[in-house]
């Protein structure tokens, strides 16, 4: 059976992964099935160099296939910010409180059609054998004033898309994996699963 590692400590992350990826004939390792998993330094100037670079990392330390995202939020009124620094906005990596209320803080003075932002998210998959498969996928929105919902994670609470009033935070998972950046750059990845079978076939 063809083996994947999911290359994330993101809860949250992995369960979307696993969730909208929905493979049963792959045997999926995490951060959970390892006790020297590997800190990545994401030195990359872009989402796409980032996940390559984790998933490159995975697949020197363990020899097997590894499938990583990175993935951020752009303001348009903030230059593209926070980026690639989306996680460490405010500082401290993951510190999803701090990030949501300084990007609020940022936008205080600016008007509602001004606030527009999208999450994007590049997904890589690659094989001990060198191939590499990505895929790219964008949720258009705006930023709202305040948080709202308790689900999903990041700046869920605060992005509301396009032709809905609710935020992220306040959806299903199974509506958000419907429509989230991370869905679609995971569903053009999965077209991408038969390849990964056969180049992973030997490990």
């Amino acid at each position: 059976m063809p083996e994947l590692i999911i290359a994330s400590k993101n809860e949250g992350k992995i369960r979307e992964i696993i969730d909208i990826l929905d493979l049963h004939d792959i045997k999926i390792y995490t951060y959970k099935d390892f006790t020297d998993w590997p800190e990545v330094d994401e030195a990359g100037t872009t989402f796409y160099e980032n996940a390559l670079l984790k998933a490159r990392v995975l697949v020197e330390t363990f020899g097997k296939p590894a499938v990583a995202d990175d993935s951020g939020l752009e303001v348009d009124a903030l230059g593209g910010e926070p980026g690639i620094y989306s996680a460490r906005y405010a500082g401290e990596q993951g510190n999803v409180i701090k990030n949501n209320e300084k990007l609020l803080h940022e936008l205080a003075d600016i008007p509602w059609d001004k606030r527009t932002a999208r999450f994007r998210c590049v997904a890589v998959l690659m094989t001990p054998d060198g191939w590499v498969a990505s895929a790219e996928g964008t949720l258009e929105g705006h930023i709202g004033f305040e948080p709202h919902g308790a689900a999903g994670f990041g700046y869920d609470p605060i992005f509301i898309p396009l032709g809905d009033t609710r935020t992220v935070a306040e959806m299903p998972l199974d509506e958000k994996n419907k429509i989230s950046h991370r869905a679609q750059a995971f569903r053009k990845l999965k077209e991408r699963m038969p390849e990964l079978k056969e180049h992973a076939k030997d490990y």
